[in-house]
């Protein structure tokens, strides 16, 4: 499983007024995108970790042979660091959002 994501490519200050006039579209709308994106790509990769560690386990329940102990107690790990990581990223998007709508304007 990977959980790397791909950094988001922000305009230099020289070409942001360039990449707005090319799409007429804000800046801030760009970067949710690709935040959005790369939340979206996130979540399928820890959903794929799931997934293989489950078959894995199944494997190993059935007695197949070419399947190792190791490698599903290895999986298993790598989706619950997985899982623990996107529910603290949840966690902290709620809170964000809890704070945001209880400021005073």
């Amino acid at each position: 499983m990977d959980l790397k994501l791909s950094p988001t490519k922000m305009p230099h200050v020289r070409d942001a007024g360039s990449a707005l006039r090319n799409t007429g579209k804000s800046e801030t709308i760009g970067l949710e995108e690709s935040f959005s994106g790369a939340l979206s790509s996130a979540l399928k990769s820890v959903s794929a970790s799931q997934n293989n560690s489950t078959r894995l386990q199944n494997e190993v329940q059935m007695g197949n042979p070419k399947v190792g102990l190791e490698e599903t107690m290895v999986s298993i790990q790598k989706a619950q660091i997985g899982f623990q990581a996107a529910l603290h990223v949840r966690n902290r998007m709620v809170q964000a959002y809890t704070d945001i709508m209880n400021m005073q304007v």
